[in-house]
């Protein structure tokens, strides 16, 4: 399978009460799709997967499967603890229906490069699900770098690379090293134009949740070279995108989510909603955002 295009990392909805919002989230994952995503990624660090219980991840996955309707590919991140955990989840993702796996390094333990080259390794040979390796070691402390991703160019369930270290140079040392053998990503909003220069073909992005048809839009002029439209656009949104690369990423797209089309912004614990300096800063730079869009 050849993935490219905005695959959105799909917030998981709340309720009040704590419990999931399925309706909420099914009514997002439609408006994704309806504005020409490529793709949809459920259950992703963005999804709030850690907090969830596999009953609530399994329901999740069902709910996505619904509305995606075999539209687009439908994806679900893949984090867990242990290898075994890993495997078992691979299996079961499988047989609920997704059509690829994001997967996390182990949240566990930092491995090192022979553990983490062992870790993907067993969870692309758990199932016949392809496999999209998430990269972040900013968040994760795991990097899976050129070396590591040598020991995994023999595994062809190992498709693409969610390329999230934030350094932009990584793009191109991918491309020298691999050329094509894995399918390349920008996993960092406000890098998306300089990674869409350098040959990814595809986009996992946050605040394409608030903005998918403002972020299609941005990633197919990037991608044709259509500089004169690609650059007003990515400079008037990347204070917003700014927010993606912050800890509190769940919260602050969430408040996006909301102030762009209603959507509840609710969050589990340990995260806690955002107030008051905080607060006012990022719904600042989200309603610029909006007003300068309709402008």
């Amino acid at each position: 399978m050849t993935w490219s295009g905005v695959f959105p990392a799909v917030t998981t909805k709340m309720q009040a009460s704590d419990q999931i919002d399925y309706e909420a989230t099914q009514a997002s994952i439609e408006r994704l799709i309806r504005n020409g995503v490529s793709g949809i990624i459920v259950l992703p660090m963005l999804g709030e997967n850690a907090t969830l219980t596999q009953a609530e991840r399994d329901a999740v996955v069902n709910a996505a499967k619904e509305v995606v309707a075999g539209r687009v590919p439908l994806l679900t991140g893949l984090a867990e603890l242990s290898t075994h955990d890993a495997i078992s989840a691979a299996r079961n993702y499988q047989k609920l229906g997704a059509e690829g796996l994001m997967a996390f390094p182990s949240l566990a333990y930092r491995t090192d490069r022979r553990e983490t080259a062992a870790w993907y390794r067993a969870v692309a040979e758990a199932s016949d699900l392809p496999v999209m390796i998430y990269n972040n070691p900013i968040a994760y402390k795991v990097d899976v770098d050129i070396d590591t991703l040598k020991e995994l160019i023999d595994i062809p369930g190992i498709v693409a690379i969610k390329e999230e270290t934030g350094d932009i140079r990584r793009v191109t040392d991918l491309f020298n090293a691999f050329g094509d053998r894995f399918d390349i990503f920008c996993g960092v909003d406000d890098l998306i134009l300089e990674s869409l220069a350098l040959g990814i073909v595809g986009w996992v992005s946050g605040m394409t949740n608030a903005w998918p048809k403002e972020c299609v839009s941005l990633f197919n002029a990037g991608r044709a070279g259509d500089l004169k439209t690609a650059l007003p656009l990515y400079r008037l949104m990347t204070p917003a995108f700014h927010l993606d690369t912050d800890v509190k990423l769940v919260q602050y797209i969430k408040l996006a989510e909301h102030l762009v089309y209603g959507a509840p912004e609710h969050v589990r614990a340990p995260r806690l909603p955002i107030e008051g300096e905080e607060r006012a800063r990022v719904e600042a730079v989200i309603r610029k955002t909006i007003a300068d869009l309709n402008t």
